[in-house]
């Protein structure tokens, strides 16, 4: 698409590549660069048609003959968890929550390559280093913290920061909502379900906050990797310019 004018974004199409969802096919992105002060009402907007940040890019896909990825956010003013929800903010219930800077420290690297080992090792991340881990918490130019939870030290006071970080989400504030960036967490610790945990503790924060909406990302059809997103109802699908609201029970 070309420039139409200086206050227009110029936008790019990435060649094709090997789809990570989905064997056999080739995934294509539309992006454009979020900087200066642009950048966030530019990010809020593109976040309402689908686009997703990473660093100072946004993108969405702009497949050939496909559209399994769908935009999905969650409706967290309505949210109500569930049995099997409320099971899991149980058997959390000694983790200690806690907002910072989007600044990478070792600890939080430490844990992002443990679970990129065991999670997605045949994933694009599995080769970043420390400096690409820093570049994709630090380089933004929107409103974005850094969650982190921590195991709860038996026998200190109400408030204390907690012990030993067990999980990260990366999470960027948008006008309407939060959206979640990117998460990880100690694969030794899979039985606590903290990637639920995470975005049980999101839909929470939102609600505090008095915003509508907590952006999953893309669910995509066909993806058992993706499925979880459909637990986290009520939700609304960017179905072509248009969120259409879906429910299923459990």
């Amino acid at each position: 698409m070309s420039k139409q004018s200086r206050n227009f974004p110029q936008f790019y199409v990435t060649t094709p590549s090997p789809c990570p969802y989905l064997p056999g096919r080739k995934e294509r992105k539309v992006f454009t660069h979020l900087v200066g002060g642009t950048a966030v009402p530019l990010n809020d907007a593109l976040s309402l048609v689908g686009f997703r940040r990473s660093q100072n890019v946004t993108y969405r896909p702009a497949c050939q003959d496909c559209n399994a990825c769908v935009s999905v956010r969650v409706l967290a003013a309505e949210f109500q968890p569930g049995r099997r929800f409320r099971r899991n903010l149980g058997l959390n219930a000694d983790i200690v929550v806690r907002e910072v800077d989007a600044v990478a420290s070792a600890e939080q690297f430490e844990i992002f390559c443990e679970y990129i080992e065991q999670r997605h090792a045949d994933g694009g991340m599995a080769d970043m280093t420390l400096y690409d881990f820093v570049q994709m918490v630090e380089e933004s130019q929107v409103n974005s913290t850094i969650v982190e939870y921590r195991r709860k030290v038996p026998g200190t006071p109400p408030g204390h920061d907690g012990g030993q970080l067990v999980a990260a989400v990366l999470i960027d504030r948008l006008q309407d909502g939060l959206s979640m960036i990117y998460s990880f967490f100690r694969p030794d610790e899979n039985r606590r379900g903290l990637g639920t945990f995470m975005i049980l503790d999101t839909l929470a924060r939102a609600k505090r906050l008095g915003l509508s909406h907590v952006y999953l990302g893309y669910w995509v059809k066909g993806s058992d990797k993706m499925d979880y997103k459909s637990r986290f109802q009520p939700q609304e699908k960017l179905i072509g310019q248009n969120w259409r609201r879906t429910e299923r029970s459990g």
